[in-house]
């Protein structure tokens, strides 16, 4: 008995849905343009983009804040190559995302069809998983195998390769296997024995410091950490993207003090963080040569990566902070904590004040042109507390680190571990869309650099269509880290060849890019005064349905302060 004829692509987007795939970003063309079409038709949210690249950015940082891989959705070739960047990116930050690319037809491979590519191999660097489905009946597998390759152990990216006379083909319904919603990932407990020496070490310490990475606020750990941290009284310094697991205003956070805590800590806890650049490798100078590691990862390799861990928990982080939780009880660490951890809360508490002084004595002189500082300190003053905060640039997302808290778990997004820069826009896209599909009412504020922003500007465009509330900050100082005012740009680019005498990292002085928003029937503000951008950002944060653009001009010259809040690979000597 025949069963329902169906298209190769009706058969695609069927799958993506039984797997719960709810949003697919992209750009379209041949042979995938009925794939977004037919994907609309079962219910999957399509948001067609401006640029590949951002179109990945975007479903990756869906990817992290579902849990459930964002699809995105682009055509053969030159389509699949600009994704290239965001599947890098993916896969570095630990985030779920797949890719879809369209191929050229099979019977025309070899021949130069077409905008033919190796796309299979071009993308097998840079995922967990590659494949090309080997016939219609086997598509639904490779979609199973692909999302699930992304969601579990460490999360990450994944392509799948779909030939324009595949997704055209007919076959009998009957003949494709179908497969169930995929479960969710499985979660693992650390050895007992380790949880055991774990707590012996942390028991001893005179100066512990817990770490809260990205991998905590992924894995929704946030009620086992706090609890983990009242018990202890430890105090914590999270990363970037582990910002808000515990709230950043906790008495326990020393994020203000991060060089210290890092230099003079003993015994240091690893929550779902790495020790890469971000951390410095856990490497002398910016550690004691004496520390010791707990590291708790999902990922074996993690393990003894750059220095040798004394402790070694693999597992689920939210089942081991309970379990560490749990062993507590029956330890001596909360009895003893509150005396053996005054003089190095004390200490830390002391180093917390002196930056904060220095700090705030730069954020409040209002001077114009404006600094970072004063900026990042207004702008702070006026955020909701719930906002989920997006920022990208280097000083733009270096300082942004230290003045814009979060008070709530997976609320802030920024280039990550790959550096990325271009990532901003697809991640607020991915945020308000988040917002308005689970958390509506809630503000999406996206912070870049003007560098920054001109990777991926034309996404406005995506932003307006969609009618997304997101409020994009221009942080201006007309270049790539540090720029130069009008008159001294006009004054070294005095001569005929302005390709030998404009200095690389400057940028066009001045420019106002919020003009950009009344292209599309929208409003900017152009800011100079710390006043200016105030009632500029009242009236953004009181939209409902529309973005809008403020372009804040700061001095070229701004700098961070000293490096107590460094994030380069380099140690300092």
């Amino acid at each position: 008995m025949s069963g329902e004829e169906k298209e190769g692509v009706r058969v695609l987007v069927e799958a993506l849905a039984s797997q719960g795939i709810e949003y697919m970003f992209g750009i379209v063309g041949i042979p995938v343009i009925e794939l977004a079409m037919e994907a609309q038709s079962v219910g999957i949210k399509y948001i067609g983009m401006r640029n590949e690249q951002a179109a990945c950015y975007a479903a990756q940082a869906i990817g992290y804040l579902t849990g459930i891989p964002g699809c995105c959705l682009v055509v053969s070739g030159p389509g699949v190559l600009h994704t290239i960047g965001g599947l890098a990116n993916a896969q570095s930050n630990c985030w779920p995302c797949l890719v879809i690319g369209g191929a050229s037809d099979q019977d025309q491979d070899g021949m130069g069809a077409f905008q033919e590519f190796p796309q299979v191999e071009a993308c097998r660097l840079y995922c967990k998983y590659t494949a090309r489905p080997a016939s219609v009946a086997n598509i639904p597998y490779q979609v199973y195998k692909a999302v699930k390759t992304t969601t579990y152990g460490r999360p990450g990216a994944a392509y799948l390769d779909l030939p324009g006379n595949m997704l055209r083909q007919v076959v009998d319904d009957d003949t494709v296997t179908k497969f169930p919603r995929l479960p969710s990932p499985p979660k693992s407990l650390a050895d007992p024995k380790c949880i055991a020496e774990a707590v012996n070490l942390l028991r001893a310490a005179k100066h512990p410091l817990v770490i809260v990475g990205k991998g905590a606020a992924y894995g929704h750990a946030e009620e086992q950490v706090l609890e983990l941290l009242t018990k202890t009284g430890f105090p914590f310094l999270p990363t970037p993207m582990g910002k808000g697991v515990v709230d950043d205003s906790h008495p326990q956070c020393i994020s203000p003090a991060r060089s210290r805590a890092l230099q003079e800590a003993d015994v240091i806890l690893l929550l779902g963080a790495r020790l890469n650049w971000i951390l410095h490798f856990g490497r002398t100078p910016r550690y004691s040569p004496d520390a010791k590691f707990i590291q708790v990862d999902l990922c074996p390799e993690e393990f003894h990566n750059s220095v040798q861990s004394s402790v070694a928990l693999q597992g689920d982080v939210k089942a081991i902070c309970q379990q560490l939780s749990e062993a507590c009880d029956t330890s001596l660490i909360p009895s003893r904590s509150p005396n053996v951890l005054t003089p190095w809360r004390n200490r830390l508490q002391e180093k917390i004040d002196s930056n904060k002084e220095s700090t705030l004595s730069l954020a409040m002189d209002t001077t114009v042109p404006l600094s970072y500082y004063t900026v990042f300190h207004h702008l702070q003053e006026m955020l909701p507390k719930d906002a989920i905060i997006v920022t990208e640039g280097a000083n733009t997302m270096d300082i942004g680190r230290t003045f814009l808290a979060n008070k709530l778990p997976r609320h802030r997004l920024d280039a990550g571990t790959f550096g990325t820069m271009g990532v901003g826009l697809g991640f607020a896209i991915a945020a308000a869309l988040w917002c308005r599909d689970y958390a509506p009412g809630k503000k999406v504020i996206c912070i870049e650099g003007d560098s920054a922003f001109g990777f991926s500007g034309m996404e406005m465009e995506t932003i307006f269509r969609y009618q997304l509330p997101i409020v994009l900050v221009i942080i201006n100082n007309n270049g790539i880290g540090v720029g130069f005012d009008e008159e001294m740009f006009n004054e070294i680019r005095d001569g005929e060849d302005k390709t030998l005498v404009t200095p690389p990292t400057s940028l066009l002085p001045n420019t106002h890019y919020e003009r950009i928003a009344t292209v599309f029937n929208g409003e900017g503000h152009f800011c100079r005064t710390i006043p200016e951008m105030q009632s500029a950002v009242k009236q953004a944060l009181s939209e409902v349905n529309n973005p809008s653009m403020i372009n804040v001009i700061i001095n070229p010259q701004s700098q961070r302060k000293a490096q107590e809040h460094d994030w380069l690979t380099r140690s300092k000597l």
